[in-house]
């Protein structure tokens, strides 16, 4: 019997294009919009997929179009989900590009994928293979 899967993700992340960014989540991964604080110059969108939450934010200033993009292996999401292969497809679908199916590996069923903003994001659960 695997262990229970428990929903677990708590990053911020700085993109510049926020808003497409809120609305690929919402469409990828079903994510709620909890929070929003605008700023000048900004804003801030705390958004939660089952009990995960996570936080997006941009800036709208010349020094923010400036930044070096952060994404592929330098940074990489595990969404730890029931139904991973319901949640791929569905991110996929919305614009996701697939690095790898999700199947069983390692004690893990998981997939990976590449959002449009270059980050990469795991959606599986452990197994009951799992170390």
């Amino acid at each position: 019997m695997p262990p229970p899967v428990t929903t677990s993700l708590a990053p911020w992340l700085t993109l510049p294009e926020g808003e497409s960014a809120v609305t690929f989540y919402k469409n990828a991964f079903g994510a709620v919009e909890t929070y929003r604080l605008a700023m000048p110059g900004g804003l801030i969108v705390r958004l939660a997929v089952e009990s995960a939450e996570f936080w997006i934010s941009w800036e709208q200033s010349a020094d923010a179009k400036q930044r070096q993009p952060v994404g592929g292996d330098s940074i990489r999401m595990i969404l730890t989900v029931a139904d991973p292969h319901s949640m791929f497809a569905q991110a996929i679908k919305a614009g996701g590009v697939e690095v790898f199916p999700v199947g069983e590996e390692h004690g893990w069923l998981l997939g990976r994928l590449t959002d449009p903003f270059g980050l990469d994001w795991e959606i599986g659960h452990p197994t009951e293979n799992a170390v």
